[in-house]
């Protein structure tokens, strides 16, 4: 899958321990808009999917994490690459560790349907909803994120970014 961009923040010590975690991520686009997950607590949106298992297949992983997010059942046949964002800094978690996350972002068409979210506790805690926004208010929405958090700071401008690049293909392919 091509790199879209990357971020190294490289505040962290080159010979600490890194700490994988890939994540798989769906760009629904419908009707001009796009499927989100919205924070009502964070007020911030990102696109859904979420970690990859260890031995779990990618595209699995897409599948689970939208139907866990936001309630939407993934086509499989749908899926198509866009591409990869790798992510390091410094975790928050683990000290002496560095926090690897490369993120894989898939093109997916969803059955007409919405289900009931299955969160995490955090998911809960941060109010997390399905929202069909326009693209150009989620990328003003979230470059407008500001968070005490350095991390998430990070994880909210990266889905900005990539937002930005969506926007691009859309206009690009007229969608």
């Amino acid at each position: 899958m091509k790199e879209l961009f990357a971020i190294d923040l490289r505040d962290y010590e080159e010979n600490g321990n890194v700490y994988r975690r890939p994540s798989a991520r769906g760009i629904i686009i419908e009707d001009g808009r796009i499927a989100l997950v919205y924070s009502n607590t964070g007020k911030y949106y990102k696109f859904p999917g979420g970690g990859i298992n260890e031995n779990e297949d990618m595209r699995a992983a897409l599948v689970r994490e939208v139907r866990e997010e936001v309630g939407l059942t993934v086509i499989p046949e749908s899926i198509r690459e866009f591409g990869s964002v790798m992510r390091r800094q410094k975790s928050n978690y683990m000290p002496d560790t560095i926090f690897e996350q490369e993120n894989f972002y898939f093109f997916c068409q969803t059955e007409n349907r919405v289900l009931e979210q299955k969160l995490d506790d955090y998911e809960k805690e941060l109010e997390f909803s399905l929202r069909y926004a326009d693209i150009d208010e989620a990328i003003k929405v979230n470059r407008d994120y500001h968070s005490e958090d350095l991390f998430d700071e990070i994880m909210i401008k990266r889905e900005m970014k990539v937002m930005q690049l969506v926007k691009e293909y859309m206009l690009n392919n007229e969608i």
